[in-house]
């Protein structure tokens, strides 16, 4: 199994430790993710430190106000090292509106072309943004896209008509979460994703408690379950995904 979306320099315990829980149980590989240029040197480290982490860089949404000069141009060094597979998160997020939309939409296109230059795929984040989101993707044609935890039915279609990856994170597992899964039976048996999203969003049976790679057993089980297949099939077509996907 594959935890395709986990921030391992913000969960609880030492990353190290992390890792090894979540290899105990089960899980080969995980991708961590490097939010803002402090945060993705830590993420890098962290991956050159575990055969089984990869890494994906770029400034979240919440922060592209904070963007200094500079900070672009010391994520496109970072994203050199072969550990460092993809961009993101990136993307638009008009719940929280931490920064101004219009420079989201700056930095967010900023790392679309990042992520042509390096030839990675972009790990998008959107929230109450679907359309705009959408919108800004048109200029990523030839792109791989990973939507990071896909949340509506209108991402999920994109799957299907843009050939983008839905990933799914803990929340696909609460008891109320049915359009969740819903969109989750929407999305092509070969672009279906998993994460954490660590150290939030923990699955239901551990909800309470921080989030953590070794939890993701529980989304491919709810995955599986939505889409009424085999657990054995789900897992090993999420895990194919994911290496097509990140090029793991």
């Amino acid at each position: 199994m594959i935890d395709t979306h986990a921030h391992l320099d913000m969960c609880a315990d030492d990353a190290d430790a992390v890792v090894a829980r979540a290899e105990a149980a089960g899980v080969a590989q995980i991708v961590t993710i490097g939010s803002g240029i402090a945060s993705c040197r830590e993420s890098l480290e962290i991956a050159e430190r575990h055969e089984g982490v990869s890494c994906a860089l770029g400034v979240h949404p919440h922060q592209a106000g904070e963007v200094a000069d500079g900070d672009l141009e010391k994520l496109r060094e970072l994203l050199d090292p072969p550990r460092a597979v993809a961009v993101g998160e990136t993307g638009l997020d008009f719940y929280r509106d931490f920064a101004p939309r219009s420079r989201q939409e700056e930095v967010f296109r900023a790392q679309v072309e990042i992520a042509r230059d390096k030839g990675k795929p972009l790990v998008i984040h959107s929230r109450a943004a679907d359309e705009a989101t959408l919108a800004e993707l048109e200029q990523a044609e030839g792109l791989t896209i990973i939507l990071h935890c896909l949340s509506s039915e209108l991402l999920a279609q994109a799957t299907r008509e843009r050939g983008y990856y839905g990933s799914f994170a803990g929340n696909v597992t609460y008891p109320r979460a049915d359009e969740l899964r819903a969109a989750a039976r929407l999305v092509p048996s070969d672009r279906l994703l998993a994460e954490t999203d660590s150290p939030y969003l923990s699955p239901q049976a551990v909800r309470g408690q921080p989030n953590e790679p070794a939890q993701v057993t529980h989304v491919y089980s709810a995955l599986a379950d939505a889409r009424e297949q085999p657990l054995a099939s789900c897992v090993e077509a999420i895990d194919e995904n994911a290496a097509r996907a990140f090029s793991l």
